[in-house]
């Protein structure tokens, strides 16, 4: 149980990894393509990506007969369809929020606001799903947060127009970690995250069209990039976190893959030249000490919080 904590852990960290890289193709495609129509055209990639993978799966699995009961194969798919809808809401809005906050906003500041899900999940976790935390828990959240003010912001602090896009962007990502920690358990996270990016990219392509003027010629200029972001970013990026989820608590899974601001920065010193200051420096080091400091024992009782039972699960699904 313990290294399959670990291995979640890891891939959470490689899914951090993925996304940071991919803000630098992300930087290069705005020079080519509007937000949303990027947007759109990395998740149809996604989708297409995932889709084929969660069909040679499915077409492998039916060689062997599925020896489950009919209702906890009925559950399954139920959470697995469920969860790839929500969590592609949550994806598709949460991006738009975001792509239209950087139009007003800094692009430190929304990198620091949009960090925020991982002192946002908790918190909901708290109020809606009952769900206690360590102090240890709270005081590496605390320090997450001073190490991503340290990273991201640099010029103060002042909640404007666009600041409040991302902080709804923020609600949306820490809506997407708590929809897929929720479901995961009983899906199938391959076929969910297909589903998700089938959701996200049917929701960016209809914004794109209302609120901006996408063509083929954008999306040929934009290509490498969209592929990257796409495949690598989206299909894998997604798709590892899903897996992973279903091995760590939501709360460190969150803090983890808020490691995607640190890898970005990095990823802009090496492939961009951008300068790291001193103060980006500090912030690196107090995150990785926060993502530390969340996995050690210290003092921990034993506990045995084991996920609801799959009939408390279908129940939690029947109500949403």
């Amino acid at each position: 149980m313990k290294n399959k904590k670990l291995l979640g852990n890891f891939l959470l960290i490689l899914t951090a990894m993925i996304w940071g890289t991919a803000f630098v193709s992300q930087r290069v495609g705005m020079e080519f393509i509007e937000p949303l129509t990027f947007n759109a055209a990395r998740y149809v990639f996604g989708t297409v990506a995932v889709g084929m993978v969660a069909l040679i799966t499915h077409l492998t699995k039916r060689r062997t007969p599925d020896t489950r009961a009919p209702e906890v194969i009925r559950a399954s798919n139920a959470a697995t369809l469920r969860g790839g809808i929500g969590c592609g809401i949550f994806l598709a809005v949460g991006g738009f929020f975001q792509q239209a906050g950087l139009v007003y906003t800094t692009a430190g500041k929304a990198g620091f606001i949009t960090a925020l899900y991982m002192l946002l999940v908790p918190i909901v976790n708290f109020l809606i799903f009952k769900k206690k935390n360590t102090l240890q828990v709270w005081l590496a959240i605390l320090i997450g947060v001073g190490g991503m003010y340290l990273l991201c912001v640099s010029d103060g602090f002042h909640l404007a127009y666009g600041d409040i896009l991302v902080l709804l962007c923020a609600f949306m990502f820490c809506g997407h970690i708590l929809c897929c920690d929720h479901f995961v358990r009983y899906a199938d996270p391959v076929r969910m995250s297909a589903i998700q990016f089938a959701v996200a990219s049917c929701l960016s392509t209809a914004a794109a069209f209302i609120l901006e003027e996408p063509s083929w010629e954008k999306i040929v200029s934009a290509t490498v990039p969209i592929l990257y972001c796409g495949l690598i970013s989206g299909g894998v990026g997604y798709t590892l976190q899903i897996v992973a989820q279903k091995m760590t608590d939501p709360t460190i899974a969150s803090l983890l893959m808020s490691l995607e601001s640190v890898f970005a920065v990095i990823a802009g010193a090496l492939l961009l030249q951008e300068r790291m200051s001193t103060r980006e420096l500090i912030g690196c080091v107090v995150m990785f000490a926060a993502i530390v400091l969340v996995q050690i024992p210290i003092g921990r009782k034993k506990r045995h919080d084991k996920p609801s039972s799959p009939s408390q699960h279908r129940g939690q699904d029947d109500k949403l």
